[in-house]
């Protein structure tokens, strides 16, 4: 083993023979996240929350085209107001955080302390939407919600996270519908050309779905482990909410109905999506798309004259052509240096020494393949831009090529359990009952992730309980293990 990594492996567990714990390590050395005083809470540290802010921008452009407009709805709900759609309350009646005193008065009524927001924009919706010229009704919120999980790890399942949650409300069962489907695909296409994580996209069952809504979408990505992340879902809730909360309007018709609604999220997850599906035993490995730094330049042998002011004026060159550049002066050793913004997993690295400046060039070295060339520093911004654009698509393509390649066609329980166990998902076909998902949840811990939309058959039988039926019965269905 070289010795760089040798140096690594002291840093941060081995990814292959313990992954939870690479995970850990990963998110807080590399100065992620690090534990708040409250037990399942996370303090963002600067450098994590910079791939928020990339991931809040991008994402935010791609809904404000869609014809959505942000706003803002207060953290605290009244409870009446979750108890008010029964599926709704059920759902989160175990993680919910209730304000119950405001110093030593007891308040009159208990308030939520915002886990979702349906219910309180549901109630601002039936002051707002009063007629069929009020629709459709398309909002957005960036925001904090609080959900009291049993187990917690940094990004994939904390007490109090941030998302992006869209409300909207409509004439029709179709329009609820297309904007269901189109905010699931304005994910899928965001989690590909910015995250460079490829997602199955599908239906929930019904265990699964959102609680309160007609149906529920999924984005389903797979992580090194085999495992797979629920990064995004969009639902289609129907009337529940509008029928809960009276929201009613004057339609062309002057008959009163209920709009339909539809809800749709991404979180601080995805964060942990790019660490799982694209780290290595250095550490992160980041899309350029995403990282706080897309280029970090490196001076060697900083101490000889001109390097130091050589190094700055290529990092002011990148920075004004629209590149996110650090500039690494610090009194620290190239190596040292090197190993460390490997494992922060900075896309491309640039390397300028005394030699390297008599010649005219740098070094270049790319994180996704560990390639090391030398470049003219003529039109070093255009090649450094190029470069980027092939590591992000590389990233893209060796994420797919993983996940085709632990997608495993399964006829009957044994090969399911064998499959998931090998760090596999696995597609079958599912009778739809939940004693059968029930029954391979208890034998594998895997569950039913999605059922993609192209439904064409893998086999005439149900992977548990073996009914042989015509592929108008069954469904095909994609189990996984989940984080």
């Amino acid at each position: 083993m070289a010795k760089n990594k040798e140096q690594f492996v002291q840093d941060i567990a081995d990814i292959k023979t313990d992954f939870p714990q690479w995970y850990t390590d990963v998110v807080v050395k590399t100065e992620l996240v690090d534990y708040g005083p409250v037990k399942g809470t996370m303090v963002m540290r600067p450098y994590g929350y910079a791939i928020w802010e990339n991931i809040q921008r991008e994402l935010d452009n791609r809904i404000k085209a869609t014809g959505h407009k942000n706003a803002y709805f207060p953290m605290f709900i009244p409870y009446s107001f979750l108890v008010k759609e029964k599926e709704h309350v059920e759902g989160f009646a175990p993680e919910v955080a209730l304000v119950t005193h405001i110093g030593d008065t007891e308040l009159p009524e208990k308030l939520v302390v915002r886990p979702t927001s349906e219910t309180i924009i549901g109630n601002m919706y039936s002051k707002w939407i009063k007629s069929y010229r009020d629709l459709p009704l398309k909002l957005n919120q960036w925001a904090n919600v609080v959900r009291w999980e049993k187990a917690t790890r940094p990004f994939l399942r904390t007490s109090e996270f941030l998302w992006q949650e869209g409300h909207t409300a409509h004439r029709t069962a179709e329009e609820a519908e297309e904007e269901t489907m189109l905010m699931l695909s304005v994910y899928e296409e965001f989690c590909k050309n910015v995250l460079a994580v490829p997602v199955l996209t599908g239906k929930k069952s019904e265990k699964e779905k959102f609680a309160g809504a007609l149906a529920t979408y999924t984005i389903e990505a797979m992580m090194l482990d085999g495992k797979s992340l629920q990064s995004g879902t969009s639902h289609n809730l129907g009337q529940n909410f509008g029928k809960a909360f009276d929201i009613k309007y004057l339609d062309s018709d002057n008959t009163l109905k209920y709009p339909h609604q539809s809800s749709w999220g991404v979180s601080t997850r995805l964060i942990g999506a790019v660490i799982m599906a694209h780290g290595d035993e250095r550490g992160l490995k980041l899309p350029p798309m995403v990282a706080p730094y897309q280029v970090v330049v490196v001076p060697v042998a900083a101490f000889k004259p001109g390097v130091t002011e050589r190094a700055t004026a290529l990092a002011e060159e990148l920075k004004a052509a629209g590149i996110r550049v650090e500039l690494d002066d610090r009194d620290q050793s190239p190596g040292w240096k090197f190993n460390e913004w490997e494992m922060k997993g900075v896309p491309c690295r640039i390397e300028i020494g005394p030699r390297d400046i008599e010649n005219n060039s740098c070094v270049m070295v790319r994180r996704d393949t560990h390639e090391k060339k030398f470049v003219s520093l003529d039109g070093i911004a255009d090649t450094v831009k190029a470069e980027l654009e092939d590591i992000q698509t590389n990233m893209y393509n060796q994420s797919l090529a993983f996940r085709d390649s632990h997608i495993v066609t399964c006829d009957n329980m044994d090969e399911l359990t064998n499959a998931v166990n090998s760090g596999n998902f696995v597609k079958a076909m599912w009778c739809g009952s939940p004693e059968c998902e029930a029954k391979v949840k208890e034998a594998t811990s895997a569950t039913t992730r999605c059922m993609p939309f192209d439904q064409t058959p893998v086999g005439n039988k149900c992977v548990c309980c073996g009914k042989e039926f015509d592929h108008l019965e069954g469904f095909v269905t994609y189990f996984a293990k989940a984080y």
